[in-house]
């Protein structure tokens, strides 16, 4: 049985901002079913760009139902800018604590915001500024290993068990705590490869062999534009990007640092990357994100 906090209980049992909020600015949904924590969370802005309204909708356990209900109490009120300081940390803080094995619960939460900021980006046709994003939430304290590590590592070489992942990362090899959490995320990733419809490990060849002397030219500038620009910036943000190979029109790339764990590569790859190839090299090309 869990230690829980009176606060906790208050939250559990009395949850604030219940629902769904009505035309919202940003959505954010993390979690499934089948991990048997799933968590919605919506917000909406008022005119001075502060969140006015936020609510939750959540499929978990007391501690996903209290940290989902304090961290929609903790946003209101704030720009988008100072909610993204709240760290999952600061959820349980303000929870007045939280078990070791339910810390997860408030890294959900920290998530879906995350997720619903993303959304409200993608909705104004804009990329999401990487300073709102959280930097490698710690989900084995044994070892110190981030969830970004763990994402990388499973999207990377296909890891389907907690002792893939520990062999790859360390993560999950001292007290076991984390374990719960490291199912979440190999199943978190199992489900983005299926919506996807990404193959679990795709093989790619490792340099892009062109014979057409035309295509070797375009080639080239593509490598010059992801080198000398777009990968220079990227690292600013401790990202990278290299080129995997060119196929009629299709440019491969894989993201590499913190963009291979970012929630929103998506909209770094067509925002960003494709945006500047089109502008600098040829306006029809589409960029393709490949992971291993």
């Amino acid at each position: 049985m869990w230690n829980y906090s009176d606060k906790v209980m208050d939250h559990f049992m009395n949850p604030r901002n219940v629902g769904m909020v009505e035309h919202p600015d940003g959505i954010g949904e993390v979690g499934s079913m089948a991990c048997g924590d799933a968590l919605r969370l919506s917000f909406r802005l008022d005119a001075d760009g502060r969140i006015a309204e936020a609510k939750f909708q959540t499929f978990g356990c007391g501690s996903a139902i209290a940290s989902s209900s304090i961290l929609t109490e903790m946003i209101k009120g704030k720009t988008l800018e100072e909610a993204a300081a709240i760290t999952n940390e600061d959820i349980a803080r303000e929870l007045e604590g939280l078990p070791r094995e339910k810390m997860h619960c408030s890294v959900m939460g920290r998530e879906a915001l995350e997720a619903a900021m993303i959304d409200h980006y993608k909705r104004l046709g804009r990329g999401v500024p990487c300073h709102l994003l959280s930097q490698g939430v710690l989900i084995c304290n044994c070892y110190s290993v981030t969830k970004d590590t763990i994402r990388d590592a499973v999207l990377r070489h296909g890891l389907t068990t907690v002792e893939e992942v520990t062999d790859h990362t360390k993560a999950g090899g001292g007290c076991g705590d984390c374990h719960h959490d490291i199912e979440h995320i190999i199943e978190e990733c199992r489900q983005e490869r299926v919506r996807s419809g990404r193959p679990q490990l795709v093989q790619l060849a490792a340099a892009t062999r062109v014979e057409n002397a035309e295509d070797r030219v375009l080639v080239k500038r593509i490598q010059d534009v992801l080198d000398n620009d777009i990968a220079v910036a990227l690292r600013n943000d401790g990202g990278d990007i290299e080129l995997v190979r060119y196929n009629a029109g299709r440019v491969y790339v894989r993201l590499k640092g913190a963009c291979a764990a970012c929630r929103a590569a998506d909209v770094t790859l067509t925002d960003y990357v494709q945006a500047e190839l089109r502008r600098l090299v040829r306006e029809d090309l589409q960029v393709v994100e490949v992971n291993t």
